[in-house]
C-alpha cells in the first residue's frame, strides 16, 4: 500500500463516528440509541428521531458487518428478473429499479439484483440468495394468479412484497395498481362517446393482472348498461403480432367493434397493424385505449391512448413496505393500492352513436374552438 493511501485509510478510520459518539452527544445509553436506530418498537418515536438526528449530524454510518451479526440482517433487498418470457419486464424495469435503489439507498440498504433464465432458475436463486443470507427479503413482480414463489417464500418464512396481488394473499404484503378500474373507467368514457360494441384484448391468463383487467372491463360494460357479447372478446394478447391476430378475429366479424380496449400497450400497437390492413383510421373509425404507457405510445399515428403507471413511485413503496415486513410488521398492514393515470391522446374518439354530442364538438372545431 502506498503511504499516502496508508496515512488516508488511518486517519478514516481514526475519525469513525462510533455509535457511542452518539450516545454520549445525546446522554443516552448504548443500548438505547442501538434500539433506536435498528427500530425496536419499545422505543419512542421521539427517540426515534432524535437518536437518527444526531446520527446524522455527527456523520455516524453502522457497518454492515457487525450489524450483520448483532441483527441477523444484511440489509439487503432482494430482486430476481425473469426474462424467459417475451418482454415480461423491460417496459418498467429501469425506471422500477431507480425507485428502487433511491428508496434502498435512503434507508441505508442495498439491493441485490439477479436474473433467471427460467422458473426453476428462479426458485434456485430465491432459495441461494436466502439461505446464503445475501439478502434479508424480496421483491416479487408481476405476480400470478397461482404464483409458486409465494408458495415457497411463504413456507420458508422469508419475507417478501409483491408487486401485484395473488389469488391467495395470506401472509402477503403487496402493492400494486388499480387496473381493474382504469379497465371500467375506459369502458365507461368509450360508452359516453357513444360506443355501443366495444371489443377487449385481454393478457395471459396467468397474471393476476390479467384477470383483474377482464373483471374491469366487464365492471365497466355493467356501469355504461351495455351487454356483455363474448364474441367481443379476443384471444389474450402480450406481443404486437398477437395484438394484431386478435384484432383482426373481432374486427372481421359481420358486426365488428367500434371501439377496442386492450389490456396491454404492445397489444395494442398491433391493433393498428390489423385497422391498417381493413383500411381502418385509428381514432375515426374505430377507437381504441390502452394500459402501460409504453415509449412507443406516444410515437403511433395518432398517438395512443392509454394508463401511465408511475413505475418509479412503485419501486420506492415496495422498498419500505418490505424493509418495514423484515423488520417484524404484519403482511396484511402493509398493502396498498395506487391509481393509474388517464393519458388522452388521439386513438380515441366519437362513436356512431354519439348523436348531438359529436355534431357539436365537431362544429367547435371547425368555428375554432366557439360553439
Amino acid at each position: 500500500m502506498e503511504p499516502n493511501a496508508f496515512k488516508v485509510r488511518t486517519a478514516l478510520r481514526r475519525q469513525r463516528v462510533t455509535i457511542m459518539d452518539v450516545a454520549d452527544s445525546l446522554g443516552m445509553t448504548k443500548s438505547t440509541v442501538s434500539r433506536a436506530l435498528n427500530g425496536y418498537p419499545d422505543i419512542s418515536e421521539s427517540t426515534r428521531l432524535k437518536v437518527r438526528d444526531a446520527a446524522e449530524r455527527l456523520g455516524y454510518r453502522p457497518l454492515s458487518n457487525a450489524q450483520a451479526i448483532r441483527t441477523g440482517r444484511v440489509r439487503s433487498i432482494g430482486l430476481i428478473i425473469q426474462i424467459s418470457e417475451y418482454d415480461r419486464h423491460r417496459p418498467f424495469l429501469a425506471d422500477f429499479l431507480d425507485g428502487v435503489s433511491e428508496a434502498a439507498s435512503a434507508a441505508d440498504w442495498t439491493m441485490t439484483v439477479a436474473t433467471a433464465a427460467s422458473d426453476t432458475d428462479t426458485f434456485r436463486l430465491l432459495c441461494k440468495l436466502a439461505d446464503e443470507r445475501k439478502v434479508d427479503g424480496f421483491i416479487l413482480p408481476r405476480t400470478l394468479v397461482d404464483d409458486p414463489r409465494v408458495h415457497l417464500l411463504r413456507e420458508a418464512d422469508v419475507p417478501f412484497v409483491l408487486y401485484g396481488r395473488t389469488a391467495d394473499d395470506h401472509g402477503c404484503a403487496w402493492f400494486d395498481i388499480d387496473s381493474e378500474t382504469a379497465m371500467a373507467d375506459a369502458v365507461m368514457r368509450l360508452a359516453e362517446l357513444g360506443h355501443e360494441r366495444i371489443g377487449f384484448i385481454p393478457a395471459g391468463d396467468r397474471y393476476m393482472y390479467a384477470r383483474l383487467r377482464s373483471e374491469g372491463y366487464r365492471a365497466g360494460l355493467k356501469a355504461a348498461k351495455l351487454p356483455f357479447a363474448a364474441e367481443l372478446v379476443a384471444p389474450p394478447a402480450l406481443s404486437r403480432q398477437e395484438g394484431a391476430n386478435s384484432a383482426r378475429l373481432i374486427l372481421n366479424q359481420e358486426n365488428p367493434p367500434t371501439a377496442i380496449l386492450c389490456a396491454v400497450d404492445r397489444a395494442a400497437i398491433g391493433v393498428y397493424d390489423a385497422a391498417k390492413e381493413l383500411g381502418l383510421q385509428i381514432g375515426r373509425d374505430l377507437s381504441l385505449i390502452s394500459y402501460d404507457d409504453i415509449p412507443e405510445a406516444e410515437l403511433m399515428t395518432p398517438p395512443l391512448t392509454t394508463y401511465a403507471v408511475d413505475t418509479r413511485r412503485a419501486g420506492a413503496r415496495l422498498t419500505d413496505l418490505l424493509i418495514r415486513r423484515i423488520k417484524g410488521e404484519a403482511p396484511e398492514k402493509l398493502r396498498e393500492l395506487d391509481r393509474a393515470r388517464f393519458v388522452a391522446r388521439g386513438s380515441h374518439g366519437f362513436g356512431p352513436s354519439a348523436g348531438p354530442a359529436k355534431e357539436i364538438n365537431e362544429t367547435v372545431s371547425k368555428s375554432g374552438g366557439k360553439a
